[in-house]
């Protein structure tokens, strides 16, 4: 059987790459910014559309798979994230550290999530559930779990306003989309494919700015081929970790297939969308 890349995977090394051999700087960096912004706020507003409240209400009562999926995102991860500690310096820098650890801490992924739930023919309705619920959380959670964990390992700013920033960029605009979704329904359906494009191109603009940022901070003059090679190492043993204990739990639970696969996907995952803001505000300046 042949195996073949997901495209969107591809596409986010080649912005990747863009970025890293062409970043945007200046004037045209600082319009990125905002459009980046605006497209994360419409991103979690469409979140917010799509989630049908009824659902989500009688999806809430599977309480046991999603309490599940919410440990292995808010406990086991930065467990796992502390863990990391130890591979300082001999396989981690500082602040490669700090980027794990920041991953361990940020929210699971709603789109992927529910996808690989759909494909794999697993409970769709508990992963939409619990992807929507990891979101919401996690804007209040990764701040909490990032004054806690790192204080000491990066110049990190979290104060009202720091919260008030992700709570207004993430947390209101899903609200909003839940409020609107009566109105708006039907043409979310119906234009869903549109919309999905419009969900990744968002994200790989997230992406571009965020490199470019990087590049513009010289990153990879900091970066050797090691040091690069070990992180994808641990990222690597990260989600085989994990994945193993979702599959553990899963049977530890007695849970059906369909919940098991919806913990696999949901409880390994970590969301770029949400995680990137967070990672702006919370380490700005």
């Amino acid at each position: 059987m042949r195996i073949r890349p997901d495209p969107f995977i591809l596409a986010l090394v080649a912005t990747a790459i863009l970025a890293s051999m062409v970043p945007a700087t200046g004037e045209a960096l600082d319009v990125l910014r905002v459009a980046s912004k605006i497209s994360i706020a419409l991103l979690f507003f469409l979140y917010g559309a799509r989630l049908s409240t009824r659902e989500a209400i009688t999806g809430l009562r599977h309480w046991r798979l999603h309490t599940a999926i919410l440990a292995m995102t808010f406990v086991l991860f930065p467990l796992l994230g502390l863990a990391a500690h130890f591979l300082v310096p001999g396989i981690l820098t500082k602040p490669l550290y700090a980027g794990v650890l920041l991953l361990c801490l940020v929210p699971s992924t709603v789109q992927s999530s529910v996808a690989f739930t759909s494909i794999a023919r697993g409970n769709v309705a508990g992963a939409v559930v619990s992807a929507s619920l990891s979101n919401l959380l996690g804007v209040f959670i990764t701040p909490l779990l990032v004054v806690a964990l790192m204080s000491g390992t990066g110049d990190v700013h979290i104060d009202a306003s720091s919260i008030l920033k992700i709570v207004a960029q993430l947390f209101l605009p899903f609200v909003i989309g839940q409020l609107v979704r009566p109105l708006i329904r039907r043409w979310v359906t119906k234009n869903d494919s549109r919309l999905r494009i419009f969900d990744r191109s968002s994200i790989l603009l997230i992406v571009y700015v965020a490199f470019s940022e990087g590049v513009n901070a010289h990153i990879w003059a900091n970066l050797d081929a090691a040091a690069l090679i070990g992180l994808v190492a641990v990222c690597i043993a990260l989600l085989a970790l994990v994945m193993t204990a979702t599959i553990v739990l899963g049977r530890m639970l007695h849970f059906d297939r369909g919940d098991r696969i919806a913990l696999l996907f949901c409880g390994s995952k970590k969301s770029l969308a949400s995680g990137l803001p967070m990672a702006t505000v919370l380490f700005a300046g």
